[in-house]
């Protein structure tokens, strides 16, 4: 049966989330070169926080992208078959391209550091913000979203994440407004996202240029394995297609439904999420009953899919 493999984005962390890793040599050993990259005691966060200095994009995107690779590199030294294809959420696509090669994992952690730098540039902390949408039509929340977007406030459908789950962006003011005008049109929950920008907006479009340019910089090959993007749900092999998704994809929708379903459509029967957390897995299930999926977010679940596809 074919596997893929996602990766998590913001989100999905947490205080203690390596903890039932220690023992990990692997697990260890990634995250510390992670440390020594940034130049920054990354474990300390993870482990002490506090939780708003986890939640800090210029903290959160390169933590998640390490405890997302060092959970692959575990899965990979501990015997575990290579997916036929892989994707991730929103800045789970550059743990993607980590693990598939197309990126080295120094390159990508300082790429993803001057990501968050220059998303956090662009929209000041506290400017924008982020709402999970559960239990309402999607249409009808673009529609109000429509409706409530002027030249001065923005606030956007920025990840389809699942028929009944969307995620809004955009100017605070306009988020929290929505969310209590949703929650009148029926919307089963509003919660409210822990990020410090309003990622995937439109009021982010000064990134996309920003970004390209130090893509520029950046090695990038040939993915050794496929990678669905978010901005278009394709598979891109030539670098400079990927390096320009990567740029739009600052700016613009995941397309986290099309993509379970591009996979599904591909025959692949296993989606396993490889990060903290179990968002990606939940996600799934709502998206296409039929496919197993299950998360590997520690060492005991790791052997659990072992055994399963193995």
């Amino acid at each position: 049966m074919k596997t893929a493999f996602v990766f998590p984005g913001q989100g999905s962390q947490s205080i203690g989330m390596l903890n039932s890793w220690v023992d990990n040599k692997i697990v260890n050993e990634t995250m510390s070169l992670a440390s020594d990259t940034l130049n920054q005691d990354i474990k300390k966060i993870i482990h002490e926080g506090p939780i708003d200095n986890l939640n800090l994009t210029l903290n959160t995107q390169p933590i998640m992208l390490a405890v997302g690779f060092a959970f692959f590199s575990a899965w990979c030294n501990a015997g575990g078959k290579l997916p036929s294809i892989m994707s991730g959420h929103s800045l789970g696509e550059y743990t993607a391209l980590v693990a598939a090669e197309a990126i080295s994992f120094p390159d990508a952690l300082r790429l993803v550091r001057f990501r968050a730098e220059a998303m956090q540039s662009v929209i000041p902390i506290g400017v924008g913000l982020m709402a999970a949408v559960i239990g309402l039509n999607v249409d009808v929340i673009i529609d109000i979203c429509k409706l409530n977007t002027t030249n001065d406030s923005v606030v956007e459908v920025v990840n389809f994440n699942s028929p009944n789950q969307v995620v809004i962006a955009g100017n605070k003011a306009a988020v929290l407004k929505l969310s209590e005008e949703l929650k009148k049109h029926g919307a089963k929950k509003v919660i409210i996202l822990p990020v410090s920008a309003p990622f995937h907006s439109s009021l982010l479009k000064p990134v996309y240029e920003i970004l390209l340019d130090f893509l520029d910089n950046i090695e990038i090959r040939t993915p050794k394995i496929d990678v669905i993007n978010n901005v278009d749900v394709k598979i891109y092999r030539d670098p400079s297609y990927i390096r320009e998704a990567l740029a739009r994809q600052s700016c613009n929708p995941v397309r986290w439904i099309e993509i379970i379903k591009e996979m599904s459509n591909m025959g692949i029967k296993n989606v396993i999420e490889c990060g903290p957390g179990v968002v990606l897995s939940g996600l799934t299930k709502r998206i296409d009953s039929s496919l197993f999926s299950k998360s590997i977010n520690n060492p005991d679940s790791l052997q659990d899919v072992l055994n399963y596809l193995n």
